[in-house]
């Protein structure tokens, strides 16, 4: 699972998402958020729960990780693993399911700053996860 995220993100980070340098029209708390400080080789140990995540739009999530590619990266990752979780999804390790997830976050993440990251990240998992075996009981 750690390829796809990886290849992702070679897809993610040239763009940097085009997002505005500015954030017009996002909250206080959101501006003066914490600074946080993300280890890429620590994935266990996220900063955020999905459940501080989800209700986040695509520019505030950006303004939230200090406009940082590493740092939103690892709030898609985050977002990533619980929407696959949600849907019995397992996400294939392999280059090309990272470059098209990648790729698909990135386009939409183009079209509108202000829907939710959660939407986004739910859609590229849902397109490029593949079912779970189902256990016999």
């Amino acid at each position: 699972m750690k390829h796809i995220f990886r290849t992702a993100i070679l897809c993610l980070i040239p763009a940097a998402f085009a997002l505005p340098v500015t954030a017009q029209g996002t909250p206080d708390a959101l501006q003066k958020g914490p600074t946080v400080t993300v280890h890429p080789t620590d994935t266990t140990n996220a900063p955020w729960t999905a459940e501080q995540l989800i209700p986040m739009t695509v520019h505030e999530a950006w303004v939230t990780s200090g406009k940082d590619e590493k740092t939103f990266f690892e709030m898609i990752r985050v977002l990533a693993e619980y929407s696959a979780q949600k849907r019995d999804l397992v996400l294939p390790d392999t280059h090309a399911s990272g470059i098209r997830f990648g790729q698909l976050i990135k386009a939409a993440v183009k079209l509108d700053h202000d829907q939710l990251l959660y939407a986004v990240v739910d859609q590229a998992v849902r397109k490029v996860g593949k079912s779970t075996p189902v256990q016999a009981q």
